[in-house]
């Protein structure tokens, strides 16, 4: 037993509250959130050591509350320019009154750029891996090139492929493919040379072709590589939209926006951009989780106890 779980419990308030007086003498604003800070970690402790099921909500909006709660205080106290650092506050007062303008942004970058080029991307990179899983000309040639291409700075190829599509939906859809299609294809040929030699013999000695093999086994053993690449590509896919209208788009999109709201300094709205592309990309992350969850259920990752 160390020494640690020797200290009665009321040690560690007494020593906390020790910490927060010799900051106060050093700064007094500092002081004020490291006691916030305490406190709201004090409670989520004994809430996780409890381990019931409201815990597991209650935890992670305890701690999100409170990490707003302490940038909300730094920019009071320290008073940060709205340029440098706006308040959480400032920011929901601009998602409140603008909603009309994030909900057309949100149209323009997500659902008619990032979503497509989503899907077409990782369509095509598990099409692609299949043709690759059938030639070894592919795996020989097409895999290196890939690797070469994936590595080319989306910020280079973005422009090129903006004047190449125009300044619609199109050029950012071709260059959400652009993002996802490799880091999507490298994980489905992984996946699909998960399967064991010994698998693949059962299979065989069951008579079974090779689309009776891909479909049983290949694919299923696949699974979680290819629900790993749509993970990654969920968020790749939104920068990708993002970084293109940069570049080039009609008067509305997420990209557009930040543009012009930085030039303008008004702050307040390109935070309240960044929110939405976040809540959107979490919310794609988590379906992907979700499926995920329920079609490899069987496998050891997500097994639980």
């Amino acid at each position: 037993m160390s020494a640690l779980t020797l200290r009665p419990n009321w040690a560690w308030p007494g020593v906390l509250i020790c910490v927060v007086a010799v900051v106060w003498a050093l700064d007094w604003r500092l002081a004020i959130i490291a006691a916030v800070w305490l406190i709201a970690w004090g409670i989520n402790a004994i809430l996780a050591r409890n381990g019931t099921p409201g815990a597991r909500i209650l935890v992670p909006l305890i701690f999100g509350l409170t990490l707003l709660t302490l940038w909300e205080m730094a920019v009071r106290l320290y008073e940060v320019s709205p340029v440098i650092l706006p308040a959480p506050t400032a920011i929901a007062v601009a998602f409140a009154t603008n909603t009309a303008t994030l909900w057309a942004d949100f149209v323009q970058t997500i659902l008619r750029g990032a979503l497509p080029g989503y899907a077409l991307g990782c369509g095509a990179a598990v099409l692609t891996a299949l043709a690759i899983d059938r030639s070894r000309f592919l795996q020989k040639g097409l895999l290196p090139v890939g690797n070469f291409i994936a590595a080319l700075p989306i910020v280079g190829t973005a422009p090129i492929l903006v004047m190449w599509y125009g300044f619609g939906p199109s050029s950012k859809i071709a260059v959400v493919v652009a993002m996802v299609f490799f880091p999507m294809l490298v994980n489905a040929v992984q996946g699909l040379k998960e399967s064991s030699a010994m698998q693949r013999d059962l299979m065989h000695t069951y008579a079974a072709n090779y689309w009776q093999t891909l479909f049983k086994l290949r694919l299923p053993t696949a699974l979680p590589f290819l629900f790993n690449g749509l993970k990654i590509c969920s968020t790749l896919a939104l920068i990708g939209a993002i970084v293109a209208e940069f570049f080039g788009s009609p008067t509305v999109g997420m990209g557009f926006r930040i543009k012009i709201e930085v030039g303008r300094l008004a702050m307040d709205m390109v935070w309240a951009e960044i929110t939405v592309a976040a809540l959107a990309g979490s919310g794609l992350y988590g379906l992907m989780a979700l499926a995920e969850r329920w079609l490899t259920f069987w496998h050891p990752s997500q097994r639980r106890g």
